[in-house]
């Protein structure tokens, strides 16, 4: 798969495997082991392959073991591929060429980069060097981040105490010190509380507006995948399950919707909330009851039915039909039980 110009980040049949030594108890098998060490054979990522286009935010999502850590750190050079290719701004980034590395930036949630002695405008200082971006440039870039993220009180406090959600944010202007084109989000709001969530959630969405960033996102909360992505990738056991909008995955895996009937307050079902749960559910599995409204799950090959069914129980006022909540989607897709190919156990003598 050749990347065509205005393609920034391209995956062509992409594979990591890792070789893990595997150990039973016990001195016996400690002895075993250095003369005949068992190891198994982990396909972290396997025949994956995907283009994202200049500009383009996308979100990456999977359960814990997935796979996307691992791409992330074979699109940033930090791995190599076991098989296939990959290509981001049209160089393979296993050579770890200079030039592209002043043009990509990986953030990972767990990982910190700000030295932690001291404040962060030091550290922003030495990444200047590091990029080798000329003052003036760094100075307007320093500004902008500052004021986007709201960094002014803490440039002078050493990085040690300052709390999470401003370390955080800390750390994505260390990230943009040098404007790369390409980002690599691993968790970016991994533990903060909700509304530094949303601060920074905001924070990437103007950002790639205004400079034009490629951006891959992966993150555990949905809410930042569904504000910041239009398209999504989904991986699942190393292998790509899903390339295309966030819309079509939801009505693709959801054979069900959710049905709020609004009781009137003066029926029966309206003043006793046991009564609207038994009324609700003749017509479907009751999900949630709240004063005199009732959430009912329903297929979605027999909405038609179904509401008329609701529309006939006494004292229904009113009611509303959506789709299912995008995170109970994502459980089912990630319900399917591992491929036996997986993870394959080798046995064999390894110096």
């Amino acid at each position: 798969m050749a990347a065509a110009p205005d393609i920034a980040i391209s995956a062509d049949h992409a594979s990591r495997t890792f070789h893990v030594p595997v150990r039973e108890p016990g001195l016996a098998a400690s002895l075993r082991s250095v003369v005949r060490r068992r190891t198994r054979e982990v396909r972290a990522v396997e025949d994956v392959s995907f283009e994202i286009a200049r500009g383009e935010v996308v979100g990456f999502l999977g359960p814990n073991g997935a796979g996307k850590t691992t791409t992330l750190k074979l699109l940033s050079g930090l791995l190599h591929p076991s098989g296939g290719t990959v290509r981001v701004l049209g160089t393979d980034p296993a050579r770890r060429d200079h030039d592209l590395l002043r043009r990509i930036s990986l953030v990972m949630g767990q990982r910190q980069q700000l030295a932690w002695d001291i404040p962060p405008a030091d550290s922003f200082d030495m990444l200047r060097v590091v990029y080798q971006v000329e003052r003036p440039a760094f100075r307007e870039q320093l500004d902008e981040l500052v004021a986007l993220l709201g960094l002014e009180p803490v440039l002078d406090k050493p990085v040690r105490q300052l709390s999470l959600g401003e370390r955080m944010k800390c750390e994505l202007a260390a990230a943009l010190i040098h404007r790369p084109e390409v980002l690599f989000l691993d968790e970016p709001t991994l533990g903060l509380d909700v509304q530094a969530q949303r601060r920074v959630r905001e924070f990437i969405s103007t950002y790639a507006a205004r400079t034009g960033a490629t951006v891959l996102l992966t993150s555990h909360y949905m809410a930042d995948i569904e504000a910041l992505a239009e398209r999504v990738l989904v991986i699942h056991h190393g292998r790509l399950q899903f390339d295309g909008a966030l819309k079509e995955l939801a009505a693709r895996t959801s054979d069900r919707k959710l049905v709020t009937v609004k009781f009137a307050l003066d029926s029966d079902a309206g003043r006793d909330p046991a009564r609207a749960r038994e009324l609700a559910a003749t017509c479907g599995d009751v999900q949630d009851v709240d004063g005199a409204e009732v959430v009912v799950e329903v297929p979605r090959a027999e909405v038609r039915a179904r509401m008329a069914a609701l529309l006939d129980l006494p004292g229904v006022l009113d009611f509303t039909v959506e789709d299912e909540p995008i995170e109970r989607v994502m459980e089912r897709v990630f319900e399917a039980p591992a491929s036996e190919d997986a993870a394959t156990e080798v046995v064999g003598a390894e110096a």
